[in-house]
């Protein structure tokens, strides 16, 4: 029997998501003057005002109110109206040292040899159903808003944009699990006052449907275009008017968005949150291993949907162990258990391999905090950060490289495909 499946994703401009790029632009501005840089940092944001906290060790010191002011200005949150803006918001800081019970466990004498920054178990997922090998309500839903975002910075076709807003896709699958057909659609939008509620409602639901739609579904690919059709549910700002959002609207904290930063829902999330935290905390670097390995399975051909998990112990150098769900679409003649066996012996899980593996400590983690940190597009940029006392330094990195296919011959030739 056909069924539904629904996934959501949030702007740049939601108050969770704030508070996710402030805490990876402190991490990206720390590692940029100390690779080596130990972070942890949360951040709260609510009606005129930022809270920073956390732990930190590091060689490196920064201006952590002007990188909060100017992540904030980025966004586009800018005006006194808005109730909250990069120039006028208090910033408060309450950043101390890592603990040194923590810090033991994790440092060793030998890079190889370093443990994981924390217990807990992480998870992988890719699939077939898109050219990113994402699921396609939340890649819908991230597209959405990315194109809704870049209409906001034009101030062109709709002009009355603010920064908060939210999409929501509804999917219908086939019995073999291939999509059919969009159910639904719901988009919210903060918007600027209007003289007229009624209006207004009506402007903004025909520029969802008549300026963004079609400008999504443009960029498409015509197998994924063709699910669009005239009996698709729209719910445009369903509650009506939405002029106060952002962290006015609704107080914002790191890390509550985590399965708008995975699956949607798909596959698996074991818990850990990844926006503040440098790359020797499992939560995060091991959470984008398992993506690489899942991508680079399905796109091998082991299977057409693998979620991948593993597990850690705190201070402890070797992952506890892997799992893999292959969800009865594998195509070789092996168990679930003897391909967990292969990814173990193909892919080095320890921390410090996934760091160097993954170039993890660089500064590339302020354009993972919204949009998703899985089915990004990998690339090399130079980016430019300046220091407490005003100079400026120019790096190359090379962003989401757990998205790519660098392993796909070594697995085709492990599993004779």
């Amino acid at each position: 029997m056909a069924y539904l499946f629904t996934s959501e994703s949030v702007s740049e401009g939601h108050p969770d998501k704030i508070a996710d790029q402030i805490s990876d632009a402190l991490i990206d501005n720390f590692l940029a003057f100390d690779t080596q840089s130990k972070v942890a940092c949360e951040t709260l944001v609510t009606t005129g005002q930022v809270v920073l906290a956390g732990e930190v060790k590091s060689n490196a010191y920064l201006d952590v109110q002007k990188i909060a002011r100017e992540t904030i200005n980025k966004i586009g949150y800018t005006k006194g109206e808005y109730m909250f803006d990069g120039n006028s918001c208090g910033v408060l800081s309450a950043i101390h040292e890592q603990s040194d019970d923590i810090n033991r466990g994790v440092d060793r004498k030998s890079k190889e040899e370093q443990g994981a920054g924390d217990q807990g178990m992480m998870f992988g997922y890719a699939t077939k159903e898109t050219e990113n090998y994402m699921p396609l309500a939340l890649e819908l839903s991230h597209r959405l808003l990315i194109e809704l975002g870049k209409l906001r910075r034009e101030d062109d076709e709709i002009t009355y944009l603010r920064p908060d807003a939210k999409a929501q896709v509804t999917i219908e699958y086939s019995d073999d699990n291939v999509p059919q057909r969009i159910e639904a659609i719901v988009v919210s939008t903060q918007h600027d006052d209007f003289d007229e509620d009624e209006a207004m409602l009506g402007r903004i639901r025909g520029d969802i449907q008549d300026i963004l739609i079609p400008r999504v579904v443009g960029m498409l690919p015509e197998n994924i275009a063709a699910l669009f059709n005239d009996d698709i549910k729209y719910h445009i700002n369903p509650t009506g008017k939405f002029v106060i959002g952002g962290p006015h609207g609704d107080t914002g904290l790191t890390g509550r968005k985590i399965i708008v930063d995975t699956y949607g829902g798909k596959g698996a999330h074991g818990g850990g949150a990844f926006s503040g935290k440098d790359p020797s905390k499992v939560d995060r670097s091991a959470a984008y291993a398992t993506r690489h390995i899942a991508k680079n399975l399905v796109a091998a051909g082991v299977a057409d949907e693998i979620l991948v998990q593993v597990s850690y112990a705190i201070g402890v150098v070797e992952p506890m162990g892997i799992f893999v769900d292959t969800y009865g679409s594998s195509n070789v003649s092996l168990s679930d258990g003897e391909i967990a066996q292969k990814v173990t012996e193909l892919f080095d899980m320890r921390p410090a391999a996934i760091e160097s593996r993954l170039k993890l400590r660089s500064p590339i983690y302020s354009e993972t905090a919204a949009y998703g940190h899985m089915g990004r597009t990998n690339e090399v940029v130079t980016k430019t950060f300046e220091s407490f006392d005003g100079k400026k330094k120019e790096v190359e990195v090379e962003l989401f490289t757990w998205e790519k296919l660098d392993y796909v011959e070594k697995v085709k030739e492990a599993f004779n495909l």
